[in-house]
């Protein structure tokens, strides 16, 4: 099985896998709320979008 994007891609834009699951479940639930406020469905999971925008470098990393 293999992940798309690849660990490695998303590893460039997140300096940690600690803090991808961070930014990555930050950004989920924004896209997921946003849907649901603006009543649009969304064509994939929000999590999967979160990935993909992380791996296109869309998403700035959370400051700790």
């Amino acid at each position: 099985m293999m992940l798309e994007p690849a660990m490695n891609k998303l590893l460039q834009q997140v300096p940690s896998r600690y803090m991808l699951v961070n930014v990555v479940a930050n950004r989920a639930r924004q896209i997921a709320s946003q849907a649901e406020d603006e009543g649009y469905p969304l064509s994939e999971k929000p999590v999967t979008l979160a990935l993909n925008q992380v791996a296109a470098g869309e998403t700035q990393p959370v400051e700790e």
